[in-house]
Formats: structure tokens, sequence, C-alpha cells
């Protein structure tokens, strides 16, 4: 029985991969990055790093300073971290501005000191505010914190999202508001967040949108729409085309998966890397 044990044990021991041994290379031609939702509810964030390095991954989004080393040690970068603000509260209201550039300095600061390309913030909901009012404050946020962005080569990041199904009221839900506010502030450092679920929902024409105003965009975000799960023959987007337009037009930024997985997390997650694998 003791022999039975140890057979089996050790079988099991051998069909877990240790880390690197079956490490997935990519082309590389379209870097990907991954984030905390993809693996699931119950995976230890140390495993989630070991096994997007695994499948080919080169960054980790939406992770803040004190899992940084967990990345690096397995080679991933930190590729967006907190810039200021929230979904609901930031750059569109004045009131605001004075608490969230000190966030910002003090996390531009940060994001170059750990190797972080990007932070994230966003537009901020609506509370009746038209668009054009809304446009002006986060210009003049913006240009504000721009000079350290740009000193510190960390680009911010303002996200697209849907209010139409996650996040009521959200004013950036237009691919006009955006790129008017990057026009506006005309820095290197300063882009969007396209999110491609997000902008499916309100707008469609992804490609078409990309193609246009790819000079704009810093970070892509993935996910299947409808449901914001994995890729597979229930959502309506063709990833691999989406990808084949981002790649072709040189992007150097990151496209980064952002999805609840329905079936097993890292079939799934190799299943999404392969099909951006352009």
């Amino acid at each position: 029985m003791q022999r039975r044990h140890w057979i089996l044990a050790t079988a099991a021991t051998a069909a877990m991969p240790a880390a690197g041994d079956d490490k997935i290379v990519r082309k590389g031609r379209l870097k990907q990055a991954v984030t905390r939702g993809c693996f699931g509810r119950n995976m230890a964030f140390d495993d989630m790093a070991r096994h997007a390095a695994r499948l080919g991954a080169t960054g980790f989004d939406l992770i803040a300073e004190p899992d940084w080393p967990i990345l690096k040690k397995y080679g991933l970068i930190p590729t967006m971290a907190p810039g200021a603000g929230n979904i609901k509260d930031a750059l569109n209201r004045t009131e605001n501005h004075a608490r969230l550039e000190k966030d910002m300095h003090t996390n531009l600061d940060k994001a170059a000191a750990g190797g972080v390309p990007n932070v994230i913030t966003f537009s901020g909901n609506r509370m009746g505010m038209p668009d054009a009012p809304a446009i002006d404050n986060c210009v003049a946020f913006l240009n504000k914190v721009k000079a350290h962005a740009e000193d510190k080569q960390v680009t911010i990041c303002m996200e697209y999202l849907n209010s139409k199904v996650n996040h009521a009221d959200y004013q950036f839900d237009n691919i006009a508001f955006g790129v008017e506010v990057c026009k506006r502030v005309n820095s290197p450092r300063v882009k969007l967040l396209y999110d491609i679920y997000h902008a499916q929902i309100m707008e469609g024409d992804i490609i078409r949108t990309i193609r246009t105003h790819i000079q704009w965009m810093g970070h892509f975000h993935t996910a299947g729409n409808p449901g914001r799960h994995e890729f597979d023959d229930t959502q309506e987007m063709n990833y691999r085309g989406i990808a084949t337009a981002i790649a072709d037009l040189g992007f150097k930024g990151w496209l980064a998966h952002e999805y609840s997985p329905l079936k097993d997390p890292l079939e799934s997650l190799d299943t999404a890397m392969r099909i951006c694998d352009v």
C-alpha cells in the first residue's frame, strides 16, 4: 500500500509542470499581458504569475506595488498600475483635482522606480455633467501632470468603459471623448486605455476605430462580448482579426486580457493568448 501511494504521488508530481519547464514561446509581434480575473477565484497570486509566464505573457496588469516583486520573480512586467481616481470619482470634476494630482505624482514616481510603463486613470461618472465641460476638466488635470509623466517615461492611460451594461453613468463611454482629451493635452505620455469589450458594447466598429485613432491608444484590454468571459464561439468578436490589426499598425504596448472565465482558467487563457498571437 505504501509503495502504491508512493507511485501515485510520484506520478502526480511528474504531471505538475515546474515553472519554466513547459514555457510556451509566443511570436511576440503583439505583447500580451493578463489580469487576476483570468485565473478564476481560488488561485494564489504567486501561482497566477507563474502560469502567466509559462503561457507566454510578458506582463501583468492592474497590480499594486506590494506584488511587483512576485511578478519580477517570474520575469513579468507590471504593465499597468494605479494612477489616480476611480471609475465613479475622477478627472471630470475639478473639486477632485488637488487630491488626485497628489496621488498621480506619487504613483508616477512609484511606477518609474518599479519599471512600470503605464498607470491608469478614469473620467469619472457624469452626474449630470455634459461632455464638453468634462473634457475641459480632464484636459486641465492632465496638463498639470503630463510633464511629470514625460520626465518619468510613464504613460497615463484613461480608460474607456461602457455605461450601458457595467458602469452606468460613466462619462468616457465614446471614443470621441477620449480622443478630444488626448488631442488637447498633446503629450506622448497621455493616452487611452481602449477596452475592446466596453467599446464593442457602446459603439462597435472596433478595427476601424483602432486604425483611425491608434496614435492616441496606449494600452488595450480584451474580453468576450456578451458576458465578459473568455473567447469562444458564443461571443461576437473576432479577436484574431482585432489583434492582427493592432499588430499590423506597429503597436508597441500591451494587449491585456481582462475577462472572467467560465471554463478551465488555464486552458481558456492559453486559447486567448493563442488567438491573439498573430
